[in-house]
């Protein structure tokens, strides 16, 4: 009897494993910078220095804007005629528009907030 029960322990442990690994492989990342990583075209040569990754899409700013946030709910942002600024904890998702669509920009918050700070001011909640 305690084999049996053993094994049935093992078949569940194995069971929701597997559901756990499926859920991670259609659903990528559990962040913003994962949710952007896995949905949208890398473009390294847009990339500033280390810092900000840069990735494309064909959508306008305010469509790949209403992406991310639909999946991620920022904890600000601003938005003017030269973008969409999303601040996460860790990170920012800047999205600019290009001729034919948009650029996607990760950064942490770290880098991003002294580079944007004249466009988002107080607009990404800090004084």
């Amino acid at each position: 009897m305690t084999y049996r029960r053993w094994f049935v322990v093992g078949v569940a442990v194995a069971l929701v494993g597997a559901v756990i690994a499926a859920f991670a492989l259609f659903y990528g990342n559990f962040s913003p910078r994962g949710f952007v990583e896995d949905r949208y075209t890398r473009a390294a040569s847009r990339d500033i220095g280390r810092q900000a990754l840069a990735y494309t899409s064909s959508r306008p700013p305010s469509q790949v804007a209403k992406e991310v946030t639909d999946a991620w709910q920022p904890a600000d942002q601003y938005v003017d005629g030269s973008g969409v600024y999303l601040r996460y904890d860790d990170d920012s998702v800047v999205i600019l528009p290009l001729a034919a669509g948009s650029v996607i920009l990760l950064e942490r918050m770290t880098t991003a907030y002294p580079r944007y700070h004249s466009t988002v001011g107080r607009g990404w909640g800090w004084g």
